[in-house]
């Protein structure tokens, strides 16, 4: 630690590098898959992972703990929507990056291993991410951050700025969507 001009103290640039790599870097992965579900492509995603990291890196210093994938997360999504603010006309619809879902995937049974169950496994995988795709964009961003990253609800609440019940209401809707849409719910005769 090196003294500062006002008396208090610095934290060096190897302890911000050392506490930057134990807190951001683990997470990258969960990042560049929020940014490609709010982006709609890896490109862009990139892009705004990276503006993500600068932020992160100047920020680490006052990062107080907690969970760091959820602050991260955080800083990864007001990076999408300031890109994207930036970057793209306002009529331009974004949709997630459809190979997200590939990754969390549960793996097939070994009785499942033929390749009519593979191509079944995947029309269904195809069906939910298009269909996550086509949800409004609050509903989506809550399903994936959710259901994909597995935040909780008050991660969720608190990286958005809204009530745990409005997160809870928004997944429910969203959800209730996907199996509408899926032909999960069948409706009486």
């Amino acid at each position: 630690m090196a003294g500062a001009p006002d008396g208090g103290t610095v934290l060096s640039e190897k302890i911000l590098a050392a506490r930057f790599a134990e807190v951001v870097l683990p997470h990258l992965g969960d990042a560049l898959s929020l940014a490609r579900w709010l982006t709609g492509n890896t490109a862009d995603a990139e892009d705004v992972v990276q503006e993500a990291c600068l932020k992160a890196h100047a920020g680490i210093a006052g990062f107080a703990g907690g969970n760091p994938r959820a602050w991260l997360l955080t800083i990864v999504r007001n990076a999408s929507y300031t890109w994207m603010a930036k970057n793209r006309p306002r009529s331009v619809v974004a949709v997630g990056d459809l190979a997200d879902l590939d990754d969390v995937s549960p793996p097939p049974d070994s009785d499942a291993d033929s390749p009519e169950a593979a191509l079944i496994a995947k029309a269904n995988s195809a069906a939910v991410e298009a269909a996550i795709a086509r949800l409004p964009q609050a509903f989506r961003e809550t399903v994936v951050l959710r259901d994909i990253n597995g935040l909780s609800y008050r991660e969720i609440a608190t990286m958005l700025g809204v009530p745990q019940g409005t997160v809870m209401s928004r997944l429910a809707r969203a959800r209730g969507l996907l199996m509408t849409e899926l032909g999960g719910r069948h409706e009486p005769a």
